[in-house]
């Protein structure tokens, strides 16, 4: 009788358990099943390491690894790529200024907009970076007469960061950027009075999350991997993928889509896109077009309306920026989004540090064990572009980024509730890894600068639950090594 009962028993939560797996991912209740702790929103760690060299002997029992911190010296990266013709050349010099410069209300800027320059979250080590030391969003807040105030997880030794909503009020699907700042109040804005939005209810009630920006270094690089040569990876070391719980998929392009949430469906192209924390931007250009869009509100020939269209906040014709017919020298006709697209892609890829920090002995072995624990299943280290780039320096080059730009189910720890193109709540891309020796903060929503609790935030979820993270295995396997080895791997990282 009592094994009966047990029997029974052990059916009925089997029962409930695939019931809730069931439930469409949309819904609160299926991603309190992936999350049940609720999304981090914490403040980040901000005091970004910079530990003095860890000289413990290994046979020391008070040894213990730790993140060598942000590699010093002068920034690897922030040139042009190698190879460039002359006009080339010319081209990324005189785009950097336009990448740089700082939009002001009758340039468009807002209504409604993070910050006011490309440069001033892509500052780290060099522009078209990531998030610098010093936030600059704290003092934007305020600039040019600015009435906004600083929301509770914006700090100024944080990282800068856009905040998305996860749901509407009605419980469907947002996803969508909520911009932190308006124009209210600042020089050129005459009569425009917007509200921010209530950033403190939607932390009460876990519904907002945070994404800070993606270096672009190498960017050019990375638009010219084949797709053939992606799906060729991912096929790759299958059975050692599958030992350690490693599936990994593209997120395909659906154009006009790239921001969750929002309903312009302009069909699909089929093709692999890339960049972005869930890969949902296929091209640098389209990366240009919205970020300009979403993060300093200026419209332009790819979004070409006002995301918020409020009468009284409208002071530069739309879209804000738009080829320019008029112009008397050919670089003059590029608008904005050009300009930015054409530095990205022109931006050399970050250079490694052969011996800092740790020594080059320590490197190469951190490097050795980079594999062997698995790490580089999902951080490949290295693609090949296509041979038939129209631009030279970009043909048949190396790309050194240790990602596979798939994404992969990242379980609850890290899961943030929106869903992009095919990337589930979940999901996210491969972070590329090279630059992130001058990195200072780490993950989609920067919560930490410590590159150990980077790693340890792979971990989370469990198979009895369906939502272990594909990195389990691979961490175990990191834990599993001693300290001094663990700290060659740390060395091999920071030195990328």
């Amino acid at each position: 009788m009592k094994k009966q009962l047990l029997v029974s028993l052990f059916f009925t939560l089997a029962v409930v358990d695939l019931y809730f797996y069931q439930i469409d991912p949309a819904s609160s209740l299926d991603f309190r099943r992936f999350n049940p702790g609720g999304f981090n929103n914490n403040p980040p760690n901000n005091n970004p390491p910079n530990n003095p060299p860890n000289n413990n002997p290994p046979n020391n029992p008070g040894f213990k690894a730790q993140d060598p911190g942000v590699r010093g010296g002068a920034a690897g990266a922030g040139g042009a790529i190698a190879g460039l013709s002359t006009n080339e050349s010319a081209l990324f010099t005189a785009t950097q200024p336009t990448f740089n410069e700082v939009d002001a209300v009758p340039d468009g800027l807002g209504p409604r907009m993070n910050l006011d320059s490309c440069a001033g979250c892509h500052a780290q080590p060099a522009s078209g970076g990531s998030s610098p030391f010093v936030n600059p969003q704290v003092a934007f807040a305020s600039k040019d007469g600015g009435t906004d105030v600083v929301p509770s997880f914006i700090s100024a030794h944080g990282p800068v960061r856009e905040a998305r909503f996860v749901k509407n009020p009605d419980g469907t699907a947002d996803g969508g950027v909520h911009d932190l700042f308006t124009i209210t109040g600042r020089t050129g804005a005459s009569g425009c009075t917007l509200a921010q939005p209530d950033f403190a209810t939607a932390l009460r009630n876990d519904n907002v999350i945070f994404r800070i920006p993606t270096p672009t270094f190498g960017a050019g690089l990375i638009e010219q991997i084949p797709d053939s040569a992606i799906l060729a990876n991912q096929a790759n070391n299958a059975t050692q993928k599958r030992a350690v719980g490693i599936v990994g998929k593209p997120n395909f392009a659906v154009s006009g889509r790239t921001i969750s949430g929002q309903t312009n469906n302009n069909g699909n192209d089929g093709t692999i896109a890339r960049f972005g924390w869930k890969a949902q931007n296929k091209s640098l250009l389209l990366f240009a077009g919205e970020a300009y869009n979403v993060e300093q509100g200026v419209s332009n020939e790819l979004f070409q309306t006002e995301r918020d269209e409020t009468s009284n906040c409208q002071f530069a014709n739309i879209p804000n920026s738009v080829t320019n017919t008029d112009a008397t020298t050919p670089f003059q006709v590029l608008s904005d989004i050009e300009q930015f697209s054409i530095f990205m892609r022109f931006l050399a890829a970050p250079t490694p540090s052969p011996d800092t920090p740790g020594g080059a002995n320590s490197i190469a072995n951190g490097k050795s064990l980079f594999t062997s624990a698995g790490c580089a299943l999902c951080h490949t280290p290295s693609f090949t572009t296509t041979n038939r780039s129209a631009v030279a320096a970009l043909s048949n080059k190396p790309v050194n980024l240790f990602s596979d730009l798939l994404v992969h189910d990242m379980g609850p720890g890290l899961a943030d509730g929106v869903s992009q193109g095919q990337a589930g709540p979940t999901e996210f891309r491969t972070a590329p890894l090279w630059g992130v020796g001058q990195r200072v903060f780490f993950l989609h929503d920067g919560r930490t600068s410590d590159l150990v609790q980077a790693i340890q935030a792979h971990q989370s979820g469990d198979t009895f639950h369906r939502n272990a993270s594909e990195a389990n295995g691979v961490i175990k396997n990191f834990n599993g090594l001693g300290e001094n080895q663990k700290q060659d791997l740390l060395n091999f990282l920071r030195s990328l």
